[in-house]
């Protein structure tokens, strides 16, 4: 398959890169240095060039915080440069993987949110996300929405990482129990995607590490993992006020008969705790 990844030098794109690759698929990653996903001509005139049969759409606005304070350009990246990518891959006939999360929904459900779930997104940043998914629709391109969430691997800042870091430093550190989600690792998240590609498996896919927990229990869990001897202290979103409201509950979960399934969260951390250490 020639494959075409955007977004390519994050901690996303860049691990799809190389297991496509591994995977003997034939593939192009690009970045900002080199294709502004906002120039809908230059994108067209790209993807012309490159002429892939799929294309996975990894680049984002991901700063949360930031979308609430410049929702207008965060809606420019994940929404019309979306829309762009999708048109020009419609006009070759490629089939479209894009990234999408949790932060559509409103994040106050009690069970977890499913494929037909209606969206409604409660924060700048989910706002122009959906924004991205609605664009993609709108292309006519053949395509499948990705929805991930608390995602986390080798090559970008992330929570397991923090938390390892700050366990460097400290005896003990405080993490709120009333945000529970899916944590999910790019390792596990990856071939998902190829396969989604692969298949040409239209519609929204929900795609996170099976399972949930709150982020105080993943950090239980990542100490307990790596043996490290740091105190997990409980506390609430109250105590770290921030610009975007967190979603008390965004648990992904799916009604596909074709899903495609990652393993328990766990094996997840598991994982790449083992990278770290190779590495």
């Amino acid at each position: 398959m020639r494959l075409f990844v955007t977004g390519a030098a994050g901690m996303l794109g860049r691990r799809l890169v190389v297991l496509a690759r591994d995977q003997g698929h034939a593939v192009t990653g690009s970045d900002i240095d080199d294709l502004d996903l906002t120039d809908e001509s230059a994108v067209r005139e790209r993807l012309r060039r490159e002429a892939p049969e799929a294309v996975i759409n990894c680049a984002a606005f991901t700063d949360v915080d930031g979308a609430q304070t410049n929702e207008q350009l965060a809606t420019k990246i994940n929404g019309d440069a979306a829309g762009n990518v999708a048109s020009a891959a419609a006009e070759l006939g490629a089939f479209v993987v894009q990234l999408s999360t949790d932060y559509v929904f409103a994040g106050d459900a009690t069970q977890p949110y499913t494929e037909t779930d209606e969206p409604d997104p409660r924060t700048a940043y989910g706002r122009s996300k959906l924004a991205g998914e609605q664009a993609v629709a709108a292309s006519g391109a053949e395509h499948a929405v990705a929805r991930t969430a608390w995602l986390y691997g080798a090559g970008g800042k992330n929570f397991v990482d923090t938390m390892l870091a700050l366990a460097q430093e400290r005896d003990e550190v405080s993490v709120v129990t009333d945000q529970v989600g899916s944590p999910t690792w790019t390792g596990r998240l990856a071939p998902a995607l190829i396969e989604v590609a692969e298949r040409r498996a239209t519609g929204v896919h929900h795609l996170t590490g099976e399972g949930q927990c709150s982020w105080y229990e993943l950090a239980v869990e990542v100490f307990h993992q790596a043996d490290v001897s740091c105190r997990v202290l409980p506390t609430t979103t109250d105590a770290f006020p921030r610009p975007a409201p967190r979603p008390p509950y965004s648990v992904l979960g799916t009604e596909r008969a074709d899903a495609v399934l990652l393993p328990p969260w766990q094996e997840g951390v598991a994982a790449h705790l083992s990278e770290r250490v190779l590495a």
